[in-house]
């Protein structure tokens, strides 16, 4: 291995590193682990339970339309 092709693979894997790191710095600042453990327990939750905020809004609307 020459002395070119050894320095051509360290400065690829400088530049992988660099995107790499840039990519872990975005994820970091952008919140993508800010929140951990709420998508495995929403996983859990039964999406038809009324108790939920947003399907109250749903329970509520269908109980007005059954009632009419």
């Amino acid at each position: 291995m020459s002395l070119s092709g050894l320095l051509l693979q360290l400065g690829l894997t400088f530049v992988f590193i660099g995107f790499a790191a840039v990519g872990i710095l975005w994820a970091i600042k952008s919140g993508q682990y800010d929140d951990l453990e709420g998508p495995a327990q929403r996983i859990l939750m039964d999406d038809d339970d009324p108790m939920i905020p947003f399907n109250h809004l749903k329970h509520v609307a269908n109980q007005n339309k059954i009632e009419k």
